[in-house]
C-alpha cells in the first residue's frame, strides 16, 4: 500500500512539474502572429496637424485609411475604437496610425473630438501627405485589396515594431488574411481581437526575456 501511495504521490508532483518545463521550454514558439509582408513602408514623410512627424518603426501600429472624408468613416472609428483601442491604449509602443490626404483635416480633428468623448484618444494618430504617398505605403504591404480613389479603404492592419504585416496564414473564412475589415463588428470584434492579443503578448514575452537577461 505504500508503494502505491508513493507512485501517486509521484506522479501528482512530477506531472505537474513536467507540464510546465514543457510549455516553459515552448513558450518562444507558441502565439505569434504570422509575418505576411517584410519592409513595410515608414511613413516619416507624414505629418500630424499640428506638423509633428509619425513613424511606423519601434512601434506596434494599427494601420488605417479613411480616405478625404473621414467623417464619412466614423462608423468604421468607433468600432475600432470599442473594440481594439480602449482595450489596449495602455501599452507604452502601442498606436493607431491614419493616413489621410492632405485637406482633410478639420474633419479628422473633428472624428478625433468624437473619440474622445469614449476614451482618451491620445495614441489615436491622424497623419497626413498626398494621395501618391498614401497609395504608396498601401501598396508596400502587397495585400489583395485596392485604395479606393479617395485614399480609403475600409480595411486596417497590423504593423509590427520592425515595419513588418501581421495578419493570418490559415484563416478558416479566407485563407491568407491580410487586414481586418473595420465595418465587419464581428470580424473586429473576433478575429482582429484575438490577433491584437497575440502580438502584444508576444511583445511582452520578448520584453521580459531581455529584461530577465539584462539581471544574469
Amino acid at each position: 500500500m505504500k508503494t502505491k501511495k508513493y507512485l501517486v504521490l509521484g506522479i501528482l508532483f512530477i506531472l505537474p512539474l513536467s507540464m510546465y518545463i514543457f510549455f516553459a521550454s515552448g513558450k518562444d514558439n507558441f502565439g505569434r502572429l504570422p509575418i505576411l509582408t517584410e519592409g513595410v513602408a515608414e511613413i516619416s514623410n507624414f505629418k500630424t496637424a499640428e506638423g509633428a512627424p509619425v513613424t511606423l518603426q519601434n512601434h506596434i501600429t494599427v494601420l488605417g485609411f479613411l480616405g478625404e472624408d473621414p467623417l464619412s468613416n466614423k462608423a468604421n472609428a468607433f468600432n475600432l475604437t470599442h473594440k481594439i483601442y480602449k482595450k489596449n491604449q495602455a501599452f507604452e509602443d502601442f498606436q493607431f496610425v491614419i493616413l489621410l490626404p492632405n485637406g482633410a483635416e478639420a474633419e479628422s480633428t473633428e472624428l478625433k473630438n468624437k473619440i474622445g468623448e469614449i476614451v482618451d484618444p491620445n495614441r489615436w494618430i491622424f497623419a497626413f501627405g498626398t494621395p501618391e504617398a498614401i497609395d504608396r505605403v498601401f501598396k508596400s504591404m502587397r495585400t489583395d485589396y485596392l485604395l479606393a480613389s479617395d485614399s480609403s479603404s475600409p480595411y486596417v492592419f497590423i504593423i509590427d515594431k520592425e515595419r513588418r504585416l501581421r495578419g493570418r496564414d490559415d484563416d478558416e473564412d479566407v485563407g491568407v488574411l491580410h487586414g481586418f475589415d473595420a465595418r465587419n463588428y464581428s470580424e473586429i470584434n473576433n478575429k482582429m481581437n484575438d490577433d491584437v492579443k497575440v502580438i502584444l503578448a508576444e511583445y511582452r514575452l520578448a520584453l521580459k526575456k531581455y529584461k530577465s537577461e539584462r539581471e544574469i
